[in-house]
């Protein structure tokens, strides 16, 4: 159906603020599809498969395309901006590739659901010549909505070559090319005034390369940015956890709008069944592109591999879009969004275009569950995760047709509840500060169109006999340590210092004489460090460029504690929990062996009084490169050190626990990025009995 004059006028002139709305038309050329309603119009380019063009209420939100030199693992991605949400990944023999310009097709969806709204969609299916790959984009516009909702999906069928490669990157960006936006925001505590010029588009002005997509802005004068974050800029600093994620962003204030209407453009986390690494998934959300990443390893979480039979539909999620008032705040239009950032939102929608997508499950496949968890003494902040079955959580793309989900454990009654779980047998894993270790329930099943009811499961903590003592919270994170959640005191929006770029802060001069820290009396915020390196300074280190290995004050830290007589009467043995937020080896995060490297799986040693325990070897596909990348929180492993409780002294004598790494342990890094191994600490704990 084609758009007569006065359609096309309602749909780029209107400044309705009304949610309701008279007509949805589609319009298909062989140049583009377009889409709109009354508020909201979008039209996808046919030779590149992304959106060129969108408006809300007549105002362009893009800009215009513009492309700039490609940066293979930069900043730059495919060179365009001006466009989006379009998709993107990396996910070819050769690595990163935008599908849509090669041999695309389109189809074009119209329809009512059962609400009586009209509805209207597009997907763009190509397949990669070279490997046979389906890559599709799905966009849906309703009537009465200012926002797109999508699905992306990737298959491979190929049983001459079963196994292609790991999907590394699988991603959508809403990637705008124009002044209006002003702000970025990650979360209620996590925004800024977006730097200008951005370096994260290629804009380096003034801009000096210190890591990997990193830069140094301090020489600016007058930018914002600077002004009121951080010296320092990186992709990394606005990145999230998936735990409690629900919508992220752009802000525009008005300043470059000729009414000063304030706009916002967001991510709205709707779904997350179909992502993996559960709720301690992290990965980047803004940096002047709005992303949805799909799939990553930015942090150190597995990617499935692309093997024969491989299909995966991932979504729905929704790009939403809104107007406000000139003088309006950002936290006003991201309320707005986070209204629809539950599964259950626009479920009867998603039914009715079910027909469309492949593999998506409507609520006839879908059941629920429920429990009343026991929690242990002192657990705070719980929550129950449903994953694939006997497996890790973190470690779900293993079965590439797994799909996760969570919810916040009651504290007070313990109860817990999740709806629209698709059918099929789960691994309940529930974990919560002040706690170490996890409950673990394997086989829940659930069926469609019922409730499953676990009744009451008991979560008795892990215990090896009596503490002595423990440093650090476990709660999944390294943020109590020094340079970890503590705010910086020198920019007035005070982000926490783990964000900002890490060679800010310079262990040497921190530490000169090692880490040192004495139970009881030692502050965990100032002496102890969020990573332990093994090596400080050099490739990477804009502050210290020369590399330093020390004398092992640097891979070689202590911990002191007292002891008397009747702490160890009548034990034996000593148990010695350490727990990471993330280690990463010579691996870093891709997972893969490199066998020019000597710490792919990274030796872990620790002493106590002398007497050296067996090493912990913490395997290369456990890696993740998270302090580097502005994570305090990343894959997680965690250790039980066993040794007799002779070795332990009482009385005046002080005891002594070394935790050590290679010396001068190092790897190579095809980006600018540090190249010693490290390991970031979640919580330590000395048990007796």
């Amino acid at each position: 159906m084609r758009l007569n004059s006065v359609l096309r006028s309602l749909l780029v002139l209107s400044s309705s603020s009304s949610l309701v709305s008279a007509v949805l038309t589609a319009n298909e050329t062989s140049q583009s599809v377009r889409i709109g309603n009354d508020r909201l119009a979008f039209s996808v380019n046919k030779s590149t498969g992304a959106i060129d063009f969108l408006t809300l209420d007549g105002q362009d939100l893009l800009g215009t395309q513009s492309s700039t030199p490609v940066t293979p693992g930069g900043a730059t991605g495919n060179g365009r901006s001006g466009i989006g949400p379009y998709l993107d990944c990396y996910c070819t023999p050769s690595g990163s590739y935008t599908p849509g310009s090669k041999g695309a097709t389109y189809k074009v969806f119209q329809g009512v659901d059962a609400s009586d709204v009209k509805y209207g969609g597009v997907v763009m299916s190509e397949v990669y010549p070279p490997t046979g790959q389906v890559l599709e984009q799905y966009w849906f516009l309703r009537d009465g909505e200012t926002g797109l909702h999508t699905f992306s999906r990737i298959a491979y069928h190929n049983s001459t070559k079963p196994f292609l490669r790991n999907l590394q990157e699988f991603r959508t960006l809403f990637r705008p090319n124009t002044k209006i936006w002003t702000h970025l925001i990650t979360d209620d505590q996590t925004w800024a005034p977006l730097p200008v010029p951005n370096p994260a588009t290629g804009s380096s002005t003034n801009a000096i390369t210190v890591q990997d997509a990193t830069w140094y802005l301090a020489n600016r004068t007058g930018d914002p940015y600077v002004e009121k974050f951080s010296d320092y800029f990186t992709k990394y600093t606005f990145a999230a956890v998936w735990r409690d994620q629900t919508a992220h962003g752009l802000f525009a204030d008005g300043s470059y709008i000729n009414d000063n209407s304030t706009f916002g453009a967001w991510l709205v986390m709707n779904t997350k069944d179909t992502y993996f690494g559960g709720p301690l998934h992290s990965d980047l959300v803004v940096d002047g592109i709005v992303y949805n990443y799909l799939v990553s390893n930015h942090h150190g979480d597995g990617t499935p591999n692309i093997t024969d039979g491989f299909d995966r539909t991932f979504g729905p999620q929704y790009y939403h879009f809104n107007k406000g008032p000139a003088g309006g705040s950002w936290r006003s239009l991201r309320d707005e969004a986070l209204k629809f950032a539950s599964p259950s939102w626009n479920a009867d929608f998603y039914d009715a275009i079910a027909q469309y997508v492949p593999n998506y499950v409507p609520t006839g496949g879908r059941g629920s569950w429920e429990a009343k968890i026991a929690l242990p003494k002192g657990a705070k902040n719980a929550v129950a995760v449903l994953a694939q079955d006997g497996v890790d959580f973190q470690d779900n793309v293993l079965d590439p047709s797994a799909y996760q989900y969570w919810a916040n454990v009651d504290s007070n009654s313990g109860k817990v509840q999740i709806d629209r779980i698709k059918a099929g047998t789960y691994r309940l894993t529930v974990y919560a500060d002040g706690i170490f270790g996890d409950f673990v329930h394997d086989g829940i099943v659930v069926d469609a169109g019922k409730t499953t009811n676990s009744g009451r499961l008991v979560w008795s903590a892990e215990s090896a006999g009596t503490e002595l003592w423990r440093i650090g919270t476990p709660d999944k994170s390294g943020g109590e340590w020094r340079h970890g959640n503590v705010r910086d005191a020198h920019h007035p929006l005070h982000p926490p210092e783990y964000r900002i770029y890490w060679g800010a802060y310079d262990f040497i001069d921190d530490f000169p004489e090692g880490v040192k820290f004495h139970v009881g009396t030692s502050d965990e915020a100032k002496d102890f460090n969020y990573i332990h390196w093994s090596v400080f300074g050099g490739y990477a280190n804009f502050r210290r460029p020369q590399q330093a290995e020390g004398h092992g004050e640097i891979n070689n830290w202590t911990i002191t504690f007292d002891l008397d007589d009747k702490q160890l009467r009548h034990t034996s043995l000593a148990t010695f929990t350490v727990q990471l937020a993330g280690a990463k080896t010579a691996a870093g995060n891709t997972d893969v062996f490199n066998a020019t490297q000597a710490y792919n799986d990274l030796p872990f040693v620790v002493a106590v009084n002398g007497h050296e325990l067996e090493p912990w070897i913490i395997p290369y596909h456990h890696s993740s490169s998270c302090g580097v990348r502005s994570g305090i929180a990343c894959y997680q492993v965690s250790h039980k050190f066993t040794f007799p409780t002779e070795y332990l002294t009482t009385g005046k004598t002080r005891n002594e626990i070394i935790l050590s790494l290679p010396y001068n342990a190092t790897d190579y890094e095809s980006a600018l990025l540090p190249r010693s191994v490290y390991v970031q600490y979640d919580a330590l704990r000395l048990e007796v009995q």
